[in-house]
């Protein structure tokens, strides 16, 4: 990295507002850019391994048209018992989902990847396994009507009433389930020369 780093613009590529109101805690200025990637999981990929390739994918699309940045890209998969559970979208798919998941366990994989103008600079994957409640169908209805997480991996939006659904939790990061671990980014950006809690 060069000195100027500390002078990078710093951007974020999602249009998620979960993802932007954790980035917001930090206190620093970030624009956001939608990144234009193609999230289809390539056959026989990992959970993780998804994870993985579309942070950075994000990233790097971003910073490839930004020479003055740091972009921050994020993806985060959740799967159960070897399914790959994505945004429901709707109401009947939320349903299915959380009827799948109930007793069951979850890892949601979410991976962090800071890249600047020559590429990426880190990437890396926060895991949080998470037991769900045996729940039933009123639970999951009232849940759902509620909530409406429709656009939450897995339907489990855990920083609202989602963690009513869950019998425990396991991550080295709380930020993560949200959908951006905040310190695996602050440590990328402390190593990319990029200040944090400066006076």
């Amino acid at each position: 990295m060069n000195a100027n780093t500390h002078k990078s613009v710093l951007v974020l590529a999602s249009t998620s507002r979960y993802r932007q109101e954790l980035l917001a805690r930090l206190r620093l200025p970030f624009t956001v850019q939608a990144p234009q990637v193609d999230e289809t999981p390539m056959p026989g990929e990992t959970p993780e391994a998804l994870a993985l390739r579309l942070a950075e994918a994000k990233a790097c699309a971003v910073a490839a048209s930004r020479l003055d940045a740091l972009v921050i890209g994020s993806d985060q998969v959740c799967s159960c018992d070897g399914r790959i559970l994505g945004k429901p979208g709707s109401h009947a798919a939320a349903v299915e989902q959380l009827q799948f998941m109930r007793g069951r366990v979850a890892v949601f994989h979410t991976a962090v990847a800071l890249a600047g103008p020559h590429g990426l600079l880190a990437v890396r994957n926060v895991p949080t396994v998470v037991r769900m409640r045996e729940l039933a169908d009123a639970e999951i209805e009232a849940y759902l009507r509620a909530e409406q997480p429709y656009d939450c991996a897995g339907s489990a939006k855990s920083e609202g009433l989602g963690i009513a659904l869950l019998a425990s939790m396991r991550s080295d990061d709380p930020t993560a389930l949200v959908g951006l671990p905040l310190i695996a980014v602050c440590d990328m950006l402390r190593a990319a020369g990029h200040p944090l809690l400066v006076a």
